[in-house]
């Protein structure tokens, strides 16, 4: 079981996004008012807490949302999850769609410090079944 440490959306393409602390999570969407939810398979983008605090350790100041993550996790290795994998989040059902992707273009991040862990790290979802998700709320495994 882990824990959830931000929500963050951003509300058009091509800007920062913000911890806004909860939000609804939109069957076939994603974040309600995010700009890259929608009807594909990268609705919901997740990074592990623990991976952007070893990524802090190295000297560098990120907040919640600077890797373009959605929602910030605590007590999960997100990026061993396989596909397919199913996550609740109070009422919510999410299913696992990617692992990791390809930066074309580099963030913000990687072109000041060289790397960035999104790519590597990061994993996408889509919202199968909505439903309320804030700072605070469990996530689990469904086995």
């Amino acid at each position: 079981m882990g824990k959830i440490m931000a929500v963050c959306i951003s509300e058009k393409k091509g800007t920062q996004k913000k911890d806004i602390k909860e939000c609804e999570l939109v069957e076939n969407f994603g974040l309600k008012n995010d700009a890259h939810g929608g009807k594909w398979h990268r609705q919901v983008s997740l990074l592990s807490y623990e991976k952007i605090e070893d990524f802090k350790a190295k000297g560098v100041q990120v907040g919640d949302g600077d890797f373009g993550e959605n929602l910030v996790v605590s007590g999960i290795d997100l990026s061993s999850l396989p596909v397919g994998t199913k996550l609740t989040v109070n009422d919510a059902l999410l299913e696992v769609t990617q692992i990791g992707k390809e930066c074309h273009h580099h963030c913000q991040i990687y072109h000041a410090v060289g790397d960035c862990i999104m790519p590597r790290e990061g994993i996408f979802v889509r919202v199968l079944k909505g439903g309320a998700v804030k700072t605070g709320d469990e996530i689990s495994i469904v086995e």
